[in-house]
């Protein structure tokens, strides 16, 4: 083996090859939940019992080499109150905030001032930009693998609920306007509003050692 080689930093966000298996296959709806609930624990455990950033770096881009439809396959079924379904919840979420970070971070400068109790908990620099919003979903899942996970998905919830405020405006000016895109609008700033309670439950649940 070369120096080169040596030196070469291992791949710790990528999944094993059992769980890429079983995502390939159609294993029965069992052995899927075994799988989503066995690679999320790993995942995590992973995370928290290392000292090298260069780890926590890759669990946090996963999507970025697994793809989100990987990661959908492996634990989009996952109900909110399981660490799988929390897991997919916040990958989802980094996806739709890089893919449109000019938008979210209008909708959470419009959602700032009705909101500005979650404002606080996000942890949102003022006047955010496009930058800070993928900023934050990136400390959001380094929060998870690194530090209180309840107080990371209760960031991700707050989060959640300033984007939906300043969604649900732009609903309203755009009602008059487009009515389609209105609709769209109101339709986003609901699931924003049932994400944010889902991941709430689920901070709930961690503190009392019930996140399966």
């Amino acid at each position: 083996m070369s120096s080169d080689e040596t030196r070469r930093p291992r791949r710790p966000g990528r999944l094993d090859p059992g769980a890429a298996e079983a995502i390939g296959g159609e294993p029965d709806p069992a052995e899927r939940t075994d799988t989503a609930h066995a690679t999320a624990h790993a995942l995590v455990h992973r995370g928290r019992a290392s000292d090298d950033p260069r780890v926590v770096e890759r669990l946090v881009t996963l999507v970025d080499d697994e793809g989100l439809g990987t990661i959908a396959a492996l634990w989009s079924d996952s109900p909110a109150d399981t660490l799988p379904g929390v897991l997919w919840r916040l990958y989802a979420l980094r996806t739709w905030v890089r893919a449109d970070a000019r938008v979210v971070a209008d909708r959470y400068r419009q959602g700032v001032t009705a909101a500005p109790v979650h404002d606080v908990v996000a942890g949102v620099a003022q006047l955010p930009t496009a930058a800070d919003m993928e900023h934050l979903v990136d400390q959001v899942l380094t929060g998870v693998y690194t530090r209180d996970l309840d107080v990371a998905l209760e960031r991700a919830a707050a989060f959640c609920r300033v984007v939906a405020t300043g969604t649900a405006f732009d609903a309203d000016h755009l009602d008059t306007l487009d009515s389609v895109s209105a609709d769209r609008a109101t339709r986003s700033a609901a699931g924003l509003l049932r994400t944010a309670d889902e991941l709430t439950h689920a901070a709930g649940l961690w503190r009392q050692g019930r996140l399966e």
